[in-house]
């Protein structure tokens, strides 16, 4: 008999969203970390909120969407709300109910950039370094410093002299731009669609974009990130960041090593370093001038060691690039480039920590 495809829609459904998720599914052990961290961050949680009023979507709601946009690379808060109207797995990582309905896009987004300012994300963050501290994933003496340029969402064809108020001839949204013969710099231009984006390449002969820097600092045992940034895209942004993310190391005083490439291979950064008794395992550049490392450094099988174990780093670019969506960034500002960093990083933390111990997670 052949099957028919009108069907008789349910009067009454007696299973969960729970039932459908498979008890083999890694956003299970996921989910589990998430939990345990949000319980931890609990009372800062609480203390955003008032004991009157209409009742907003819950922070812990906020923060899981976060991670779901990170993990399957959903590019905006209204595209993520209309797929948790129909994906199972997002609603039940939320904990919601099969029959409730999904978050009003505008107001979801707006609850998401008032809340989950910096400190909150930076919070989030600390505490999953925390737990995996806890766990023993964490080497607390050798770490990995580098940098990374992020394409910020904005056209060359915003360029415009900085002194310059009249809008592009042609009008429109691609108005017609002839940049032949024009020098530009980031002293004299700016982009009017994100004036905090950088004029920026990688190297020489490289395409010229507007860009933000993105460094990173991560530790050696497993590759899990421990702080990040969005900076702009200056000449000595990646050295200052990574300063700054040594500076928030988890044992202060404790001298430890850092692994960096050829363009930290300077006599400021060094000494700097130096004087944070942070030890330079940082590899050699003799192109045409004289290391700041020398045999000192070099002749210990420490160094060695840091060296192999900084590909790693690379391997947090790539997925923050292709996972996470920041192959081209799709904010504008400072600000909210930051936020995505954040929990971009988060994300990439609690599948690492998934996955080494998969039975205690």
């Amino acid at each position: 008999m052949r099957g028919r495809t009108e069907r008789q829609g349910e009067m009454l459904l007696g299973v969960t969203v729970e039932e459908f998720i498979p008890a083999s599914h890694p956003i299970r052990r996921i989910r589990l970390l998430t939990d345990q961290v949000l319980a931890e961050l609990s009372p800062q949680l609480s203390a955003m909120y008032s004991n009157i009023g209409r009742p907003s979507v819950p922070p812990e709601h906020l923060v899981k969407a976060s991670l779901l946009m990170a993990l399957y690379s959903i590019r905006s808060e209204r595209q993520f709300c209309e797929r948790l109207q129909y994906d199972l797995l997002f609603k039940w990582f939320l904990g919601l109910t099969l029959t409730e309905p999904a978050f009003d896009a505008t107001s979801f987004t707006k609850n998401r950039q008032r809340l989950l300012g910096q400190e909150i994300a930076l919070g989030v963050l600390a505490e999953v370094v925390r737990e995996a501290r806890r766990r023993k994933l964490i080497s607390e003496d050798h770490f990995s410093v580098d940098g990374t340029l992020l394409q910020a969402w904005a056209s060359l064809k915003s360029v415009r002299p900085r002194d310059d108020q009249e809008p592009p001839a042609g009008g429109g949204r691609n108005p017609d731009v002839d940049f032949k013969g024009q020098q530009r710099t980031n002293e004299t231009h700016v982009s009017a669609t994100d004036p905090q984006a950088r004029l920026a390449r990688k190297g020489n002969g490289q395409e010229t974009k507007l860009s933000y820097a993105g460094p990173l600092r991560t530790e050696n045992r497993t590759g899990r990130i421990l702080g990040v940034l969005v900076t702009e895209a200056t000449g000595t942004a990646e050295r200052d960041a990574a300063l700054r993310l040594l500076d928030e190391r988890l044992t202060p005083r404790k001298r430890v090593t850092v692994g960096a490439d050829k363009g930290y291979d300077t006599k400021a950064f060094v000494e700097a370093l130096r004087e944070r008794e942070v030890t330079p395992h940082i590899a050699r550049n003799t192109s045409r001038r004289r290391s700041a490392i020398d045999g000192r450094t070099t002749r210990h099988p420490g160094y060695g060691q840091s060296q192999r174990a900084r590909k790693r780093i690379e391997e947090c670019f790539g997925w923050m690039k292709t996972v996470g969506g920041g192959r081209k960034l799709r904010y504008i500002g400072l600000a909210k480039n930051q936020l995505w960093a954040t929990f971009t990083a988060v994300a990439y933390n609690l599948v690492r920590m998934a996955k080494l111990q998969p039975e205690t997670a």
